[in-house]
């Protein structure tokens, strides 16, 4: 039983050690290559338009929400990846240009909600056009890159289910040559 659980775990270290290809590399690369391109590119619209890139950043979080949800400045902060005090100092620069407006939430009087005023949503469409635009033209490019890695990712996959099903048949023993379609007896 000993001599099995060896067996499985040095088999399966085996295959979690397969060796990166270069293609997953210059995938890999080429993937975060386009991001910086795009997000280079989206700092740039936003300065364009007046804003700074986190505040173009907090304007699409506060847009983007899902449904007639309201906007809390804890979820906008979870969205950016920022603390909840970098946030509120975000929203009161956003505020101060008349962006967005701060109102108590309806649900619960403790939570501040954040609206998008018209300014603001004139601002964001400004920026969210251009960057639309170019990812329509380029974004293929972004595609392929991530359609390579998830095609080695398959690929792996794949190889580890055939070297699970290989590591179960030397686990049970050799195929019987030739199988009975009689029931068994019963006794």
């Amino acid at each position: 039983m000993l001599s099995a659980c060896i067996y499985i775990v040095l088999r399966y270290n085996r295959d979690m050690r397969r060796t990166i290809s270069d293609s997953e590399y210059a995938a890999l690369a080429e993937m975060r290559y386009r991001i910086r391109q795009f997000l280079r590119g989206s700092d740039d619209a936003a300065e364009k338009a007046g804003l700074e890139p986190q505040q173009y950043q907090m304007l699409l979080a506060i847009r983007a929400l899902p449904g007639e949800g309201e906007a809390i400045i804890g979820q906008l902060a979870d969205r950016l990846l920022i603390r909840h005090h970098s946030a509120v100092g975000l929203i009161d620069r956003l505020e101060a240009h008349g962006y967005v407006r701060r109102d108590r939430s309806l649900g619960d009087q403790r939570q501040v909600s954040v609206i998008l005023l018209p300014r603001g949503q004139r601002a964001l469409e400004q920026v969210v056009g251009r960057r639309l635009h170019e990812l329509r033209g380029s974004g293929h490019a972004l595609v392929a890159a991530i359609n390579t890695i998830l095609k080695h990712a398959q690929v792996t996959r794949s190889r580890r289910k055939t070297s699970y099903k290989s590591a179960q048949k030397d686990k049970n023993g050799p195929e019987p040559r030739y199988r009975s379609t009689r029931p068994l007896a019963k006794f």
